[in-house]
């Protein structure tokens, strides 16, 4: 009987197929070959680092077609693979994905985890408000960066808020992180020593440009332009002059702007935020203190 690929040869063929077909990354991978061994290690029910010690485990006929299956199903509907395997990482922290939020993929996780973003805060913070929370996983890596504090979850989504509740009881944080439905700072009630923010930020002319992966996800939290603008900056531009008020005397808000930064600069000629360096460029995550802001 002829034996079948080895894992890392099924990977390596799947990420040929995926390409081929022109689907898009971006969703928690970047690239073709991450996406297939993502989709292959799942299918399998590998853990994901299996590929560093099993590359050369050959597969049988039923494990190949499982396989296939499933990335022909990820070709034919273009929805992320998070949506199909129902699990998204970030900064390596799992978290449950569906259709009722945005994947996971923050660049403000990776200051809050890696701790480079301690260096611009004048102290641990002890309240922290993630704001536009989605799944919840910046309020989840808020918590477990930071043992002392409270984390405020908020979002104008109703379904969302159900993603992030399911995540946060499933890292146990039900008495850290409190969750509350709201438009922008409506629901933020009280002050804060942090505010993390992913607002929704697209342009007008780049969400008529999405993949369908992209259009796969709930447009509430992506387009920016919801307010009547052009450059998606609607959410921002309400956000900032009332930030200070939900601040403490020290405290910053951080937020993500994406591609953004030449609308942003555009919107806010006044304002001199700090930068900070993400995997993405040091263009996309910005720092504002609240003396800056007010």
């Amino acid at each position: 009987m002829p034996k079948g690929p080895s894992l890392s040869a099924l990977v390596e063929r799947m990420a040929a197929r995926l390409d081929a077909a022109g689907v898009a990354y971006g969703q928690g991978t970047t690239n073709a070959y991450d996406e297939a061994a993502w989709l292959v290690q799942w299918r399998l029910g590998l853990p994901l680092d299996t590929l560093g010690t099993q590359a050369a485990r050959v597969l049988d006929a039923a494990e190949v077609a499982q396989v296939q299956a499933l990335v022909e199903q990820r070709i034919e509907s273009r929805r992320p693979a998070a949506y199909l395997t129902g699990e998204a990482w970030l900064q390596g922290v799992p978290f449950h994905s569906d259709e009722r939020a945005i994947v996971p993929r923050s660049l403000i996780a990776e200051p809050l985890a890696q701790g480079t973003l301690d260096a611009w805060l004048a102290q641990p913070p002890r309240s922290v408000l993630d704001l536009c929370t989605g799944n919840g996983s910046l309020a989840v890596l808020a918590a477990r960066a930071w043992p002392a504090a409270q984390v405020r979850a908020t979002d104008l989504s109703d379904a969302a808020l159900a993603v992030a509740g399911r995540n946060v009881r499933r890292h146990g944080l039900q008495d850290r992180i409190t969750l509350a439905q709201g438009d922008g700072l409506a629901a933020a009630a009280g002050r804060f020593d942090l505010i993390l923010c992913n607002p929704p930020y697209v342009n007008r002319e780049s969400m008529t440009l999405l993949p369908p992966e992209f259009r796969a996800e709930p447009a509430l939290a992506l387009d920016g332009n919801a307010d009547g603008g052009d450059d998606g900056m609607d959410f921002v531009r309400r956000l900032l002059p009332a930030a200070p008020a939900h601040l403490n005397p020290q405290g910053a808000l951080v937020l993500e702007i994406g591609h953004e930064r030449a609308h942003f600069e555009a919107a806010f000629p006044r304002l001199n935020p700090l930068w900070l360096a993400t995997s993405a460029g040091d263009d996309q995550v910005l720092l504002l203190t609240r003396e800056a802001l007010a």
